[in-house]
């Protein structure tokens, strides 16, 4: 498939296997669904997940950096939980486990991701500004998943629940979506008309469809 998925550190790994074969960190998880699973679990498909600096309306294109390692953890057939890893004084450690909207939704932008011809390594990139996530589509297949540069040409593929007048699972090039985040992070008392302004509808209406 084209979908290009990234082996994660092999530390951060042992500690979400280390974390599933404690009786005590499955009980404690708030993941009802985590502990209601009958026989083996198994962390999948590793994500790095990025975060993505204070976007400024001038200045330099925004930057990213590496907030940890995302596993979708499988269970009877299905994902039931995600574990998340953090880099410590140690080296990689489990944080959580957690559930909830985004689950479903990161595997449904995945499924979409892989019926595309175009190859793309495949991460999250987190916008704390807008409480948004999205799955990052990044063009260079071979750049280190831990680094990397957010190309105007990679797509962004909000993930539901997505911040009002942005629409989930709808792809963008950064290039159109940018703009619109732009927008509505920037503080504005003329912001409502920022937003149907002609420029901004037409980046808007550069998606590129996946799926």
């Amino acid at each position: 498939m084209p979908l290009h998925i990234s082996p994660a550190p092999a530390p951060a790994l042992r500690s979400v296997l280390t974390a599933l074969g404690s009786p005590a960190a499955v009980r404690e998880a708030h993941t009802p669904a985590l502990r209601s699973v009958q026989g083996p679990l198994s962390p999948e498909l590793p994500l790095p997940v990025h975060v993505l600096d204070r976007i400024a309306s001038t200045g330099p294109a925004p930057s990213t950096r590496l907030a940890g390692w995302r596993f979708l953890i499988r269970g009877g057939g299905r994902a039931v939980a995600a574990a998340d890893t953090v880099l410590t004084a140690d080296g990689w450690a489990f944080s959580h486990f957690f559930e909830g909207p985004y689950l479903a939704s990161t595997e449904l932008a995945l499924r979409q991701a892989e019926s595309v011809t175009t190859p793309y390594q495949a991460r999250l990139l987190s916008v704390p500004e807008l409480y948004m996530l999205t799955l990052w589509l990044h063009e260079d297949t071979e750049d280190d998943a831990a680094g990397g540069t957010l190309a105007p040409t990679d797509v962004l593929v909000p993930l539901a629940p997505a911040p009002p007048g942005i629409t989930a699972h709808l792809p963008h090039p950064v290039a159109a979506l940018l703009p619109v985040m732009t927008l509505r992070i920037t503080p504005s008392a003329t912001l409502p008309g920022l937003l149907a302004s002609p420029a901004l509808k037409q980046a808007s209406s550069r998606t590129t469809s996946v799926g």
